[in-house]
């Protein structure tokens, strides 16, 4: 579904990816692992269109995507919930999530997406006519996935969805995130919280200072002496 092959990424004249290859299969949950400034946000803006790559191929559905604008590829079915958050604060939650679906062209099939989501995050549904900006931090981020969600996407990369809320409201988030999979949903995801991404993950990668440094399936790397030194404290 998404190939992603020999990319290299740069700010400036400082080289982030080094020669990064992987893979996300139709139906599956990928997790991308690592250490802050390991360039793990670098890869989801690279396929998204944010950033473009300086060398390497970038394949979604078999289509070269590299120097694609960031509105096409969400057009292809690819969405990007951002590190952050990005949220429109002075726009109310229904604001937010139609913006999210600006590539749907039925106003029924926006409330068809706009009830789907309030089935997974009911909180919003609650705070609908509120501003953004004056949710948690936590409502914040089921907000941001929800938008991303709303545009109908075959592939959903999430960038650190777990940052900065309550555990408890970690683990309801999680949950979303393998309903939505077990629902036909693929997902990239990359995540700091190195034992519940794997936990979830079919297949992951470990990423160290802009390179893959190793690749298995989500148990398998929790089994890898490496990642239990280097990220669980084991």
């Amino acid at each position: 579904m998404l190939e992603v092959k020999g990319v290299e990424v740069s700010y400036g004249d400082v080289t982030v990816l080094r020669d990064v290859s992987f893979s996300v299969e139709q139906g599956e949950i990928v997790s991308i692992v690592g250490s802050n400034g390991a360039g793990k946000s670098t890869i989801l803006k690279a396929v998204s269109g944010l950033l473009h790559p300086d060398v390497g191929v970038i394949t979604f559905e078999g289509q070269d995507i590299g120097a694609s604008k960031p509105h096409e590829i969400v057009a292809m079915g690819l969405a990007h919930v951002p590190e952050g958050r990005r949220l429109f604060s002075k726009m109310s939650v229904r604001e937010n999530l139609y913006l999210g679906a600006l590539v749907c062209k039925e106003e029924a099939q926006r409330l068809r997406r706009l009830d789907e989501v309030f089935d997974l995050f009911p909180r919003l549904k609650e705070r609908i006519h509120q501003r953004a900006g004056t949710l948690s931090g936590g409502e914040q981020q089921m907000l941001a996935i929800a938008r991303g969600i709303m545009s109908s996407p075959r592939l959903l990369m999430l960038d650190e969805c777990s940052l900065g809320i309550m555990p408890t409201l970690c683990v309801q988030i999680f949950d979303v995130i393998r309903e939505l999979n077990q629902e036909g949903m693929t997902i990239l995801l990359v995540e700091q919280r190195v034992h519940e991404a794997l936990k979830l993950a079919h297949r992951g990668y470990v990423l160290q200072t802009g390179r893959i440094v190793m690749a298995g399936t989500g148990q398998e790397l929790l089994d890898s002496d490496m990642v239990r030194k280097a990220y669980l404290g084991m």
